[in-house]
């Protein structure tokens, strides 16, 4: 798949041409980026620490690749744009798998999760907390 190769290497390229801990390497989104999140991270688990998809969702069926990742994802309980069930799903699928996930519903916020979320110093030390062993 030439957009899978694509994608792999333009993390490749990262890792090698910059200032990078390859251990560290931590991904997160909002709304189309919750699923970029998602997917970029079951296709390529083998480079992220750590994960922190906002109001997405993914592909189920591929969620086991994220049994082994630190997973924490956040929604708002009155998405109009985005479902909270399309996070849910995904968030079952990963557990149901063996996986860690912390799963944070907003109980009266919508769409624009991200803005809290982006505002907690406690996820930036979640994130920190975790290291991808063996990258390089």
């Amino acid at each position: 798949m030439k957009d899978r190769e694509d994608s792999g290497e333009f993390i490749d390229n990262i890792l090698d041409n910059y200032n990078v801990d390859p251990g560290r390497v931590y991904l997160t989104g909002p709304s189309l980026g919750g699923y970029g999140t998602w997917n970029m991270a079951m296709m390529y688990p083998e480079y992220f620490a750590a994960i922190a998809p906002m109001c997405g969702g993914g592909i189920v069926d591929e969620a086991h690749n994220l049994r082994n990742m630190p997973v924490w994802v956040f929604h708002g309980a009155k998405d109009n744009s985005n479902p909270l069930e399309n996070n849910r799903r995904m968030v079952d699928a990963v557990k149901a798998a063996g996986g860690d996930v912390k799963f944070t519903i907003y109980p009266n916020m919508g769409h624009d999760c991200w803005t809290a979320s982006y505002n907690n110093q406690e996820l930036y030390d979640w994130f920190l907390s975790h290291r991808k062993v063996g990258r390089r």
